[in-house]
């Protein structure tokens, strides 16, 4: 079981705690990220983490991975995300097909929060490769 609480602190921030960490979250977005764009962050971090395992594996001599996201979100609360872009920004000399393989596996079986944001929103990736 996973357990996690989030305390007022004070106007919109909340301290939010799961296991042993904590984060400062902030709808006003003065101190810390709003829950939405930790949603984001969760998912950037939850493929990243696939991407990263799955290169490992494989042996691919990658330098650098970052995952940023581009998204949109329902007019309307609950404002939903409904599109996200994903994209993957890969250094090292890297085989593409191997990069390919590893994001696909994580959109498609591994990563929770991509399988749960599907849901409610298109999401589409690209990857960007650059030479270290």
């Amino acid at each position: 079981m996973t357990e996690s609480s989030a305390r007022w602190i004070a106007e919109q921030r909340f301290e939010g705690i799961a296991s042993s960490h904590a984060i400062v979250m902030d709808g006003d977005k003065k101190v810390g990220s709003s829950p939405a764009e930790l949603v984001l962050i969760a998912l950037c971090g939850c493929t990243g983490y696939d991407v990263v395992s799955i290169l490992r594996k494989k042996r691919e001599p990658f330098t650098s991975l970052e995952v940023r996201a581009e998204a949109e979100r329902a007019p309307n609360p609950p404002a939903v995300y409904t599109e996200i872009h994903l994209v993957y920004r890969v250094e090292g000399t890297v085989s593409r097909k191997a990069v390919e393989d590893a994001v696909r596996l994580s959109e498609q079986k591994y990563c929770s929060v991509s399988a749960m944001l599907q849901k409610t929103a298109k999401i589409s990736y690209k990857i960007e490769y650059s030479a270290s």
